[in-house]
């Protein structure tokens, strides 16, 4: 499989999954779309979720939709690799680059280009050829011929997008499940990685070595952790880290992850310390030596810098990132958490 759909798919065209991309829950699929390898695309129901004919979703990205931020991809539209799409609407041929976050209530018109590393915040609209780039995204100009010549080289010469009365997504079955008993546990030396009987590794999560998993704590689909030569990881109760995410130190460190936080999407987790209940939203790299307190909540995309401190209930964002604000209660729950009765009911669909 190529890196860019060919042509216009016929109403009967292949979905293609790859054999370690996965689906969370019935998520709707057009024909003709790509999944690549390390792709997770979670549906919070079957409607939270439709990906329109001829798209393609590359490598390690991760598409997220509930009943109140649904994602709708519309035709021949291509994500680069390591794209995170939570709860947008995204339209026709769009061309996404490598690495782009695209946030909740974000909506595309067709035809839009987002350079390499793009942020879409939540709720930001960009209509039909929009060329932007940036963290927040900024629109540097429309879409010119030279730019639709090049997309039609990237769609075979041809720009047509199909009838989508002839083309509907239609739902797949979930090829993920998640259990006490799932995921792969890998041994470093003389250290093996401790797992609360409780909770919740989706398979296609790895931990290495030395690491400790709290009760009711869920790892998600792809998520690796690796406490390997440089030190201990330790994971507190009803923890969630999600999908595709990494974590890691560097040596003499430690990474301690205290109760109640929720990890997003994409996010790299680097030997730092998180308070109790905090938020990191989907595609944030927290470094090493970084301490947050209880309650902080850093937003999609942002870089925290080495050995940064930031106060309790600290709203942190940026590259680097800064506190842009404090909050006196917790962060609210983000829509993009894991259901736990949701999560209980999965159950691995083979092919």
């Amino acid at each position: 499989m190529t890196d860019e759909p060919a042509g216009v798919p016929g109403p009967t065209a292949a979905v293609v999954v790859a054999p370690s991309a996965r689906l969370v829950g019935r998520v709707a699929l057009g024909p003709g779309t790509y999944l690549a390898p390390g792709t997770v695309v979670r549906a919070a129901d079957r409607d939270a979720v439709a990906i329109g004919a001829g798209s393609a979703v590359l490598e390690n990205s991760v598409v997220v939709g509930t009943p109140s931020a649904p994602v709708r991809i519309g035709a021949r539209t291509v994500f680069g690799h390591r794209c995170l799409v939570v709860g947008a609407t995204v339209g026709d041929l769009c061309e996404i680059g490598n690495g782009s976050i695209i946030g909740p209530g974000a909506q595309l018109g067709n035809r839009v280009f987002l350079g390499e590393g793009t942020l879409v915040p939540a709720g930001m609209h960009l209509a039909d050829g929009a060329v932007a780039v940036g963290s927040p995204a900024r629109v540097v100009r429309t879409a010119t011929a030279e730019d639709v010549d090049r997309l039609a080289g990237l769609r075979g010469g041809d720009l047509s997008v199909p009838d989508p009365a002839t083309h509907l997504p239609t739902p797949h079955p979930p090829t993920a499940g998640a259990g006490a008993d799932m995921g792969t546990l890998y041994r470093f030396r003389d250290r093996r990685p401790s797992v609360d009987p409780s909770a919740v590794l989706f398979d296609s999560a790895e931990l290495t070595g030395d690491i400790t998993v709290g009760a009711g704590s869920i790892i998600g689909a792809g998520v690796r952790i690796l406490g390997d030569s440089h030190g201990p990881v330790r994971i507190g109760a009803g923890v969630q880290i999600l999908e595709n995410s990494v974590l890691h130190l560097l040596p003499d460190n430690e990474l301690v992850i205290h109760d109640g936080v929720l990890i997003g999407p994409g996010c790299m987790i680097h030997g730092c310390e998180l308070g109790e209940g905090t938020v990191v939203e989907p595609g944030a790299n927290v470094c090493d030596w970084v301490t947050l307190g209880a309650g902080c909540h850093v937003l999609a995309g942002s870089v925290v810098k080495q050995r940064s401190t930031f106060a309790a209930h600290t709203i942190v964002d940026g590259f680097p990132a800064t506190a842009v604000g404090v909050s006196e209660a917790p962060p609210t729950r983000p829509g993009w958490a894991l259901d736990l009765d949701a999560v209980a009911s999965l159950v691995r669909v083979e092919r």
